[in-house]
């Protein structure tokens, strides 16, 4: 099965050069420019625009069951003949978050701690957002056991930026 990578925006386009990545996920916030990496169609590229943030700030987009949806849906069409890549500013919170979904999207069965072990162990600076992981939990059917898989973990280590890595996907 082809990997599911996390990067950061700065080492976005090396990271889908490296991997040679087929599609693109950004989290980001909402006015951030992002240059679509050479060689990804612009509908392999999905972009939603949302703050790192778990929940109402003044000027700043909550993370929403609709970018939750668009995700898992394009998560589910992706047809893994190549890698992913899935990036946010810092490759920390909301790639890591997005990264721990798409693994228990595509396995149902697979055990949530398991996952998230496999996520810590593959990036000791991961720090999933958990308002992406509550709603992913809620819609998965996971009844809080991402949640509480997440909580287990922890806050990652201290990063300014998070090392491009490879999500194990079982």
């Amino acid at each position: 099965m082809p990997s599911l990578h996390v990067s950061s925006l700065s080492r976005l386009h090396e990271t889908v050069a490296a991997v040679r990545a087929s599609h693109v996920v950004t989290l980001i916030n909402a006015g951030t420019a992002v240059e679509r990496p050479a060689g990804i169609l612009a509908e392999r590229h999905l972009f939603l625009g949302m703050s790192d943030i778990a929940a109402p700030m003044d000027g700043h987009i909550l993370p929403a069951e609709e970018h939750l949806h668009r995700f898992l849906t394009f998560v589910a069409e992706w047809d893994r003949q190549a890698p992913m890549v899935v990036h946010c500013w810092a490759g920390i919170s909301r790639s890591t978050a997005a990264a721990y979904i798409a693994a228990c999207a595509l396995k149902p069965d697979r055990d949530e701690e398991e996952a998230a072990d496999a996520l810590r162990g593959a990036a000791p600076s991961a720090t999933p957002n958990i308002r992406l992981v509550t709603l992913a939990d809620a819609a998965l059917g996971r009844r809080g056991r991402m949640i509480r898989a997440i909580e287990r973990i922890g806050r990652g280590a201290d990063a300014f930026e998070g090392t491009p890595f490879a999500m194990p996907l079982g």
